[in-house]
């Protein structure tokens, strides 16, 4: 996941957005494998701003390795 450079408990530490050059905050969780290089079970993430989850989506769904998209507040959930 992307965290900035700052302060582990600062507001700048939120997760940020994947895409290149975006500093927006991470509003969604894309977790993808590549099934070449990976366990049928592992999870690698990507994180989403509103404005890019189509995009990052589109983009490992073409690929066949996108595998669940949800918001990031549900996998925070999940992770605990």
């Amino acid at each position: 996941m992307n965290f900035p450079e700052t302060a582990p408990n600062s507001p700048e530490a939120a997760p940020i957005c994947s895409a290149k050059g975006c500093r927006a905050p991470a509003v969604w969780v894309l977790a993808w494998n590549n099934p070449k290089l990976h366990t049928p079970e592992r999870r690698k993430t990507w994180l989403a701003c509103d404005e890019h989850r189509a995009h990052l989506s589109d983009f490992l769904g073409l690929r066949g390795f996108l595998k669940d998209v949800v918001r990031f507040e549900e996998w925070e959930a999940r992770e605990r």
